[in-house]
């Protein structure tokens, strides 16, 4: 078999692989959760999510943002022993795939204000029904949020747990609603430097069923309000130029972004 040929037969075999995996297991400092990703209706979206999967680009990366009632976020930072926490390497944005409606317990890309096709490594997850303010075209007019899978299982009681660590407000961009565990101090004397222990981590998300379709049985929610106009919260993705923190979440009604 020529060199080439077999190239692209296995190069075919992995994106099979990573275009069937279906349902991947969160395994976090809280506990476990797992979550059943649309991959025949949102393939773009799991696609490029799978690929920071495989590549272990997730593994001891931090959950950076948590609002009350409203998602946790993650994906998209590290600790690595000194603050601020270091934003991780990101590929190229993808296309947004808007088909679902911003639920409790819905996994969905974060992306940049204003930007439709901006969405990277970051991911959140809705606490509540966040439909009316994400479903809609963003307060930039970005277009609405893609949700991409559902936490299935007992899971949301991990997610939940999550959400009621107490946060701290630092002053670095994108970390002004960063979870903090047993370390209240340092919300108050910035010189302290934490260890990873104190932060909300993702040790590792990984494939934990591959079968083509898992995803039959969700009731999921179509999303009939993505061409509408802004409902109201945003949430960005994080890095250096005002992805996740910067220009949108500084803003008030930010605050209360996504």
């Amino acid at each position: 078999m020529k060199p080439t040929l077999l190239s692209a037969l296995i190069a075919g075999s992995l994106f099979s692989a990573i275009s069937q995996a279906t349902i991947v297991e969160f395994q976090t400092s809280q506990g476990n959760f797992k979550v059943n990703l649309h991959d025949q209706t949102t393939p773009q979206t799991v696609d490029n999510f799978l690929t920071y999967v495989n590549e272990g680009r997730y593994d001891n990366t931090i959950i950076h943002r948590t609002v009350d009632n409203f998602v946790i976020q993650g994906g998209g930072a590290e600790f690595e022993g000194q603050m601020p926490p270091t934003w991780i390497a990101t590929n190229d944005p993808i296309e947004n795939e808007p088909v679902y409606s911003n639920v409790r317990g819905t996994i969905s890309m974060a992306k940049q204000g204003g930007a439709i096709n901006s969405a990277t490594s970051q991911w959140f997850i809705n606490l509540t029904n966040n439909a009316s303010s994400l479903d809609p075209i963003d307060i930039y007019g970005g277009g609405a949020y893609a949700v991409f899978g559902e936490v299935i299982d007992d899971g949301m009681g991990v997610v939940d747990a999550i959400a009621g660590v107490a946060r701290c407000e630092t002053p670095y961009a994108g970390f002004q609603e960063l979870p903090m565990i047993n370390y209240s101090d340092y919300c108050d004397d910035t010189s302290a430097v934490p260890s990873q222990e104190n932060f909300v981590t993702v040790y590792s998300v990984t494939v934990y069923d591959d079968t083509v379709v898992t995803d039959t049985d969700l009731a999921s929610v179509p999303n009939t309000r993505y061409n509408q106009s802004p409902g109201g919260n945003s949430v960005s993705g994080g890095g250096s130029m005002f992805w996740l923190f910067g220009s949108l979440l500084a803003l008030p009604w930010l605050r209360r972004k996504p």
